[in-house]
């Protein structure tokens, strides 16, 4: 029998541990455990309200709708529905909420879901195995347009076994799906009576079992939660209110913080983080691997011959965009996995030629295939820095032209997930080594965004994936790292820094996955 707590898990911690302190060191800020985050956290007392900043406006408070990242809308989401499972940011260890088993007998083909017994949505409906099943079949539904739907198509078939028992069975063995489950909007589960109402129905009456219920939305402006006094973990949430907006600019989240217009923001930046530090702020941030990516598609011209991808790879300036960006503050990957990781390989992500970059532009223009590309940006002030650096680096060079396209998120979320672009951001933030990798990798994952497909590459993964030892698993992401290197998927440029500042006087802050705050903890010192 397989639960998600398996022992490999703790090696990893190093990993998570090690990264957290190169990111603090990068930063300045010192320990994040001693020095991020309130010395004391005394008592939670309840009562009161908050003002949340998260990254990404919504378009819809379906859970098909929303993703469960530090930058998108993970508060919310959090907030309207629960959470099944998380995990232990330190080890990765699942840690059950809702649910209380996500278990395999037979290698990862199948598992078992066990919920709570006598959960129930805001509607008074159940939220039992069938409401589970009727969420994860939905999922599957590519008109939704949900980023989701890449991890949903993984699950062949669902089966009620009883009330509060699902069964789950995966087209393909994945001992690790877990990792998916826990950083998806699967881990939302919606009432299946309010969304058979329809989306504009739903739209002003989203129903969820979470912490907190909508009171009113309105767009492009805020989003007002009251506590759900029938929450099944009482007596959280303590809050008695959650007020969620939207900002895009970094300087305005601190602000915000700093002048008491917001308790708690989603952040990205390690300058900015370093800054909310030195003005006594607190902040915690989720250790990682990986990092983001400036995406090249290789699906079309100019990025589907892979000497424009190297070009433009040794082209760029990755520290220069650091600096730009982020203010020198954050870390460059420079291989995947840190030294202190047993997948550690010295294997370089970067290869910066000046020469060699323009002797490849130069012999692709001689062919009739000058680099021509449209870089398309998110809204978000740090998105816009990189495309417009990336864009004034490569006009040092002939024969390469690059021009920018900034659009809304989900304008931007749907071109990536659909493949139309030629240069993003896109990322693989690895903690554990299977999700993200395969993810963005495989060439069968609907996730691959840049139409990555090398054999070999795809060997690797699903040696990994299902490898029983942990000598296999090293030898497995070894080669992994091989292959990306070969391949060029596109530029790293930065370590991920999923991370939440807040007020001297808040409390309770804890996340999971890729930087996912838990409303429910939160509470305020009076």
């Amino acid at each position: 029998m397989f639960h998600h707590t398996r022992s490999r898990r703790l090696t990893l911690a190093v990993l998570f541990a090690t990264t957290l302190m190169l990111v603090t060191a990068c930063g300045g800020g010192g320990d994040v455990a001693s020095s991020g985050a309130p010395t004391a956290e005394g008592e939670p007392v309840p009562g009161g309200s908050a003002q949340i900043i998260q990254l990404a406006e919504p378009q819809s408070l379906d859970p098909a709708a929303l993703s469960n990242t530090w930058a998108h809308m993970a508060t919310l989401g959090n907030a309207l529905y629960g959470t099944l499972i998380t995990n232990d940011q330190a080890t990765l260890e699942t840690q059950y909420k809702m649910a209380t088993d996500f278990v395999t007998t037979d290698g990862g083909k199948t598992f078992d879901l066990t919920l709570r017994p006598g959960l129930t949505f805001t509607d008074g409906t159940p939220l039992d195995a069938a409401a589970v099943k009727f969420n994860w079949d939905r999922l599957k539904d590519r008109s939704l347009g949900s980023n989701a739907t890449r991890y949903a198509i993984l699950v062949e078939n669902t089966e009620v076994v009883s009330p509060n028992v699902m069964k789950a069975t995966l087209v393909d063995p994945n001992p690790q799906f877990a990792e998916t489950l826990v950083a998806s909007s699967m881990n939302w589960i919606a009432s299946p009576t309010a969304l058979q109402k329809g989306s504009q129905s739903y739209a002003e009456h989203p129903v969820g079992a979470g912490p907190f219920s909508l009171v009113n939305w309105t767009r492009q402006a805020e989003i007002e939660l009251e506590k759900n006094p029938n929450y099944w973990d009482a007596p959280k949430p303590y809050l008695d209110r959650l007020t969620i907006r939207t900002v895009h600019d970094a300087s305005q989240r601190l602000n915000a913080v700093a002048t008491g217009g917001a308790d708690l923001a989603s952040e990205s930046s390690m300058s900015t983080i370093e800054e909310a530090g030195a003005q006594g702020l607190h902040y915690e941030i989720v250790p990682t691997g990986g990092g983001q990516i400036v995406a090249m598609n290789h699906r079309r011209a100019p990025f589907d011959d892979v000497r424009a991808r190297r070009a433009v790879q040794m082209a760029l300036d990755t520290e220069g965009l650091n600096t730009i960006v982020f203010a020198g503050k954050n870390e460059v990957p420079q291989t995947l996995f840190n030294k202190e990781s047993p997948y550690y390989a010295d294997i370089p992500l970067q290869d910066s030629n000046r020469q060699e970059a323009q002797r490849l532009f130069d012999e692709l223009a001689a062919e009739g295939k000058p680099v021509a590309a449209t870089f398309m940006a998110y809204p978000t002030s740090d998105s816009r820095m990189l495309a417009e650096a990336v864009q004034t680096q490569l006009s040092t060079y002939d024969n390469v032209e690059v021009k920018l396209d900034v659009r809304d998120i989900a304008g931007a979320t749907k071109a990536t997930m659909t493949g139309d672009f030629d240069l993003t951001i896109s990322a693989a933030i690895v903690q554990g080594p299977d999700f993200a990798l395969w993810t963005a990798f495989h060439s069968t994952s609907a996730g691959n965004q840049m139409g990555v497909n090398d054999p070999e590459l795809d060997a690797a993964l699903d040696k990994g994936r299902v490898a029983t030892t942990e000598a296999e698993r090293i030898e497995a992401y070894t080669d992994v790292q091989n292959r990306i290197k070969a391949v060029v998927p596109g530029v790293w440029y930065t370590r991920a820094v999923p991370a939440v500042i807040y007020g001297k006087n808040v409390r309770g802050v804890q996340m999971y996955t890729l930087g996912s705050p838990l409303p429910e903890e939160l509470w305020i010192v009076k």
